[in-house]
């Protein structure tokens, strides 16, 4: 009975593939959930920039949208009107009485004022896809509130799945001089 007790015991090849199989599988499995884990975090962190991005620059045009002002000879566009459709944006006089444009170019949206330069509102790391502005309540013999309608998509520029927004909004004429 010692014998067959003492009698030293080894593991087969086949019993070692079987192991080493499980563990492989056990392995892939791990790092494919790590790997997607990776992914919608990175997918996740993109869609947070482009959110925080567009909400800055939707804030920054819908506070200067509100505070425009009529034309009154400051030459920006049509005398008597808030504001004036331009061919990628919207042109207006803000409240310093300098003609100011939101406009859409190279995929950004950006800001120029009559003094010069276009300054971007959103970063080359997103794509804008889509601006329109739609202006109502500005005609001269309307007695209604102006009204701009803000319409975007914004897009993740890398590679891979990356987020979009689309984003519309309407904003009211603060000044009610009209």
């Amino acid at each position: 009975m010692f014998r067959f007790l003492n009698k030293n015991k080894a593991f087969t090849l086949v019993e070692m593939m079987v192991t080493v199989l499980i563990f492989s599988i056990v392995v892939g499995v791990v790092i494919g959930v790590f790997v997607s884990a990776l992914q919608v975090q990175r997918y996740n962190l993109a869609y947070q920039q482009l959110l925080d991005q567009t909400s800055y620059a939707m804030e920054y045009m819908s506070r200067a949208i509100r505070m425009a002002v009529k034309d009154d000879g400051v030459g920006c566009i049509s005398s008597g009107f808030n504001y004036q459709d331009s061919a990628s944006g919207i042109k207006f006089v803000n409240y310093k009485n300098e003609c100011q444009e939101f406009l859409l170019e190279g995929g950004q949206l950006k800001v120029e004022f009559d003094s010069g330069g276009k300054i971007p509102l959103t970063s080359n790391n997103f794509n804008v896809t889509y601006l329109n502005f739609e202006v109502s309540g500005d005609e001269v013999d309307d007695n209604l509130q102006p009204r701009v309608t803000i319409f975007t998509e914004i897009q993740g520029g890398g590679a891979g799945l990356q987020p979009e927004i689309t984003i519309q909004t309407t904003i009211s004429q603060r000044n009610l001089n009209f």
